[in-house]
């Protein structure tokens, strides 16, 4: 390379790499809390300027909301998947519950979960961010109702076991339990407490 290439070659802009932001916002939020976390201070971590960082997402709202599509596609999309499979009940229940108590800081992830974070502070979130987390919720909702009326079906569950209720139900305990994991709550009373919420269906 010539002086000329050479000269070339530093004068370019850096090129922005968007994934890269966003997983560290992401680590930011869920580790942290997303409200805990401002955009100076991603913009600290992720080493980008403010104004590139709005250039690229708008407002901290469609950051946000970047983010929470992202978190959705790594932790929840997983989940639905286990419940969408052509299995027992009882097989689909062991696979939601060892999921959801795995130990997270042995899988290099921050204790609790991001969307429970978002659901719980709704009313301080964005436009946009709100949305798709009310979009999340009624998605994550469905899931589990279908998963109970196949269950019904299948006469693995009692006919007086409401899908509506039942979705709901497993929707606050998953909720329960993340928070507990993040206020540091022992992998043990996690497990004793998760499996005796979800007794009533075995």
């Amino acid at each position: 390379m010539n002086s000329t290439d050479m000269r070339s070659a530093r004068g370019r802009p850096k090129t922005f790499d968007r994934d890269h932001v966003i997983a560290i916002a992401m680590q930011a939020y869920w580790d942290e809390g997303q409200a805990q976390v401002s955009m100076n201070e991603v913009c600290r971590r992720a080493k980008v300027s403010k104004p590139t960082l709005y250039k690229e997402f708008g407002s901290e709202d469609r950051l946000k909301q970047a983010v929470l599509i992202d978190y959705h596609k790594m932790t929840l999309a997983p989940l639905y998947d286990m419940l969408e499979q052509d299995q027992p009940f009882g097989a689909g229940l062991a696979a939601l519950t060892e999921y959801i108590l795995r130990d997270h800081r042995e899988l290099g992830m921050p204790n609790g979960c991001l969307f429970v974070d978002m659901c719980q502070c709704r009313e301080h979130l964005g436009a946009l961010t709100g949305a798709q987390v009310d979009q999340f919720t009624v998605l994550s909702r469905t899931v589990f109702e279908t998963w109970i009326e196949t269950a019904k079906a299948n006469d693995e569950l009692k006919p007086s076991v409401s899908p509506r209720t039942a979705a709901i139900y497993f929707d606050a305990q998953i909720a329960s339990i993340m928070n507990m994991q993040r206020q540091g709550t022992s992998a043990q009373d996690l497990q004793a407490v998760f499996r005796l919420a979800l007794s009533v269906f075995e």
